[in-house]
């Protein structure tokens, strides 16, 4: 009776049209914290298949009418904890089945993506981890990248107790998205997540700092998750690296964007659309209790002190990028990337360089040039902070110096280190406002002002 029930429900199963084409060249899989994803490279558009579960042993299917296989079909990574094989075999009608046999029972999405620079059409399926596995996978992001950091995080003073800054650093693109690519086959995929590796490297060895890399592996994050990472570990600032492309190859150079006034708006219209259902905060306050009007508000100051800051932190990193070649921007940009779009984060999206430039692509590949590239946005990271270091972190309490240079006035220096006047007046024994280029000012504690 159950194996006639059963046949009943498979042959119930609807055969869903990928689009015309009965060859498929290719199987990829890509591992995630929060799931595994399955490439099928299918001819065109005419190939029709249908998903369904087995279980015992837990097994996903995927029927392709009237279709062969042409390409390889690769195994597996040996860590993967939820896709365990992939195989295949041709049907007595000529179809292809494909059997994802897994660790465990999970569940899945199926959807397509149509043809994309060197890809064709693909048919796209997730599998998603369990709820024991999200779990680790939350737990585990929020861990530091190496295991001295809890070791650092200790050594702080117990009082008062004094934070890391969190740096959200983003690698552009990855798994089934290359980005761009260079006149020798270079995806910027791999470039800008080496050099995030490298920055994050240098920023664990930074006291008072902590890095937090949105991507640790070669797979596809969503811009939505790629955010909301950042905002479930508090991070202090989002870096979004990635290397620019463009049709002729001679341009080159650096840009820093921040998040434009149209993708501010934008993105403020989506909150408050989803405040009732939305558990995030911004600036520490829930949405969900408050009237459209009040809601508006906190959002409008939210977005402007993030921007104000975005903008900041921007203009440290370019100016630290500048001596590395020429800036293909020289001030700090402004666009709707929709990576930039936390409104409680300092964010940037650096454009480390061109990579349809084949002298910039070079330098990409290059791993001393990587860890150079790297080092000047940890020295713009850390002149940043050393300006406006949150309440509660080491960098707050760290003793500041200001150098007085030509055109220096003292409320200039209060305005930029977020102190008052009187402050620097007390902190430094000054009698009045007057001062000398090359003197050397202690600048109070943040919060001072």
């Amino acid at each position: 009776m159950i194996k006639k029930l059963s046949l009943i429900f498979l042959l119930a199963l609807p055969w869903v049209c990928v689009a015309a084409g009965t060859q498929v060249n290719g199987v990829r899989t890509w591992q995630a914290p929060d799931n595994t994803r399955v490439v099928f490279d299918v001819s065109s558009a005419s190939a029709e298949y249908k998903v369904f579960k087995l279980f015992n042993p837990p097994r996903l299917v995927i029927d392709f009418k009237n279709t062969r296989l042409t390409g390889k079909m690769v195994k597996p990574a040996s860590k993967d904890i939820i896709l365990k094989n992939i195989r295949s075999a041709v049907r007595p009608n000529k179809d292809l089945r494909v059997v994802l046999d897994l660790h465990d029972k999970t569940n899945f999405k199926s959807f397509l993506l149509k043809p994309y620079k060197k890809y064709g059409h693909r048919l796209v399926v997730d599998l998603l981890h369990g709820g024991r596995q999200k779990n680790e996978s939350k737990a585990a992001a929020g861990k530091h990248i190496a295991s001295k950091n809890s070791t650092k995080a200790r050594s702080l003073p117990v009082e008062p107790k004094l934070r890391d800054l969190v740096i959200a650093i983003d690698a552009g693109h990855g798994g089934e998205d290359p980005g761009a690519l260079g006149p020798r086959g270079t995806h910027e995929k791999d470039v800008v997540f080496a050099i995030a590796k490298k920055l994050a490297a240098l920023i664990d060895k930074e006291k008072g700092m902590r890095p937090l890399l949105i991507r640790d592996g070669d797979y596809f994050l969503s811009l939505r998750q790629r955010t909301q990472k950042a905002r479930d570990n508090r991070a202090d600032m989002f870096i979004s690296i990635h290397a620019d492309a463009f049709q002729d190859k001679r341009v080159y150079g650096s840009s820093v964007y921040i998040l434009s006034e149209n993708g501010a708006s934008s993105e403020a219209a989506r909150w408050l659309a989803e405040k009732e259902n939305a558990s995030d905060l911004i600036g520490g306050v829930s949405l969900d209790d408050k009237d459209n009007m009040l809601a508006r508000v906190l959002l409008d100051l939210s977005q402007t002190a993030t921007k104000q800051a975005s903008y900041e932190a921007g203009r440290e990193m370019l100016r630290e990028l500048k001596p590395l070649g020429k800036l293909h921007k020289k001030e700090v940009q402004q666009a709707a990337f929709a990576v930039l779009k936390s409104p409680d984060i300092p964010s940037v999206l650096v454009e480390a360089a061109f990579i349809s430039n084949p002298a910039e692509e070079k330098n990409l590949r290059n791993k001393r040039h990587q860890s150079v590239l790297a080092k000047a946005l940890l020295n713009g990271v850390r002149e940043y902070f050393i300006k406006n270091a949150p309440p509660g972190t080491f960098y707050a309490s760290k003793a500041r110096q200001h150098i007085i240079a030509s055109g220096d006035t003292l409320s200039e220096i209060a305005q930029r280190y977020h102190v008052s006047i009187s402050s620097i007046r007390s902190e430094n024994k000054l009698s009045g406002d007057r001062v000398r280029i090359g003197q050397v000012l202690k600048i109070p504690a943040f919060g001072d002002g």
